[in-house]
């Protein structure tokens, strides 16, 4: 089924002023990138679906299990020392006909890998909605969540939240220098140091000149009066240090634009697998080289 797209508001794009502010923040950045990979992998051509449908403008108003976390998808889990904390994503709603619901936005569960045991937190904070598709990824105790799906459309607000304080609270992420990616989900991360490195993902079209291809989505302006969205293989850095999103300058075989793939790191190397494009699942592999020198050293 095609991508689904809700009713668009004041909300619709979720595209901070920051996105179109000046590119010359992207020259400051001092790393090179490097794509390795091969296109030439078995794909299937088979599956004629395009995005998975997206859940109705509907949020649960409460959690429905006492023990465990309900049965979900399109959310995110990461892992701080023996913890592993779950956020987002949503749920079959039989109980309201055909559609599905986003959990609760405040809702955090955790899994103690030692114990075995699972609980609820309620977290405080900013989080403007519950969403499903988000990115997200953690450092130093903290879990970073960027972009995602909601009621309303795509976003690309980022935002934090403190895993080893006393109480969870959200904390959005605003203020930031240089350009951030376009409003989108199902996109990859991982971390490189003190940076977070974003990947590809399905959304709208980005305001302003980003590095890598966009490509539109036909189908995705059919419901729902859509402005339409569509597949990408942007790369962006956010720099915790500067607090400054950055485009790297990458050269290699560059994987073509795609949502809903895998992502991980090796050394000072990403990873980047599979995928969907268009009606093609990707069963490609791509690993991304993180080359730390000095930009002059890379221009003649």
């Amino acid at each position: 089924m095609a991508e689904r797209e809700a009713d668009m508001d004041e909300d619709a794009a979720e595209v901070p002023a920051g996105e179109g502010d000046n590119d010359s923040d992207r020259e400051e950045d001092d790393r090179f990138f490097v794509w390795i990979g091969n296109e030439d992998m078995d794909e299937d051509d088979e599956d004629d679906e395009v995005e998975d449908e997206h859940p109705a403008d509907t949020e649960a108003p409460e959690s429905f299990e006492l023990d465990t976390p309900a049965e979900r998808s399109g959310h995110i889990a990461v892992v701080d020392r023996n913890i592993m904390y779950v956020w987002g994503g949503y749920k079959n709603g039989q109980s309201h006909g055909f559609f599905d619901l986003y959990l609760p936005r405040n809702e955090v569960w955790t899994y103690n890998m030692e114990s075995g045991v699972w609980m609820k937190h309620v977290a405080g904070g900013n989080l403007h909605t519950s969403m499903s598709g988000s990115c997200g990824t953690c450092l130093d105790g903290v879990l970073y969540l960027f972009g995602g799906h909601h009621a309303r459309g795509n976003t690309n607000r980022i935002y934090r939240l403190p895993l080893r304080a006393p109480s969870l609270v959200w904390e959005e992420m605003r203020d930031l220098k240089g350009l951030p990616p376009s409003s989108k989900d199902k996109l990859g991360c991982w971390v490189h140091k003190n940076r977070l490195v974003f990947f590809g993902g399905y959304g709208y079209a980005p305001q302003g000149s980003h590095r890598g291809t966009f490509h539109y989505d036909e189908s995705s302006s059919l419901m729902w009066d859509s402005p339409g969205r569509g597949w990408n293989n942007h790369i962006h850095v956010l720099d915790l240090e500067t607090s400054t999103w950055s485009q790297p300058i990458t050269q290699g075989n560059t994987p073509s634009p795609r949502a809903a793939h895998a992502c991980a790191t090796v050394g000072n190397r990403g990873y980047v697998f599979g995928g969907r494009f268009k009606v093609r699942k990707h069963a490609s592999g791509f690993r991304l080289c993180v080359l730390l020198r000095e930009r002059a050293r890379l221009r003649p």
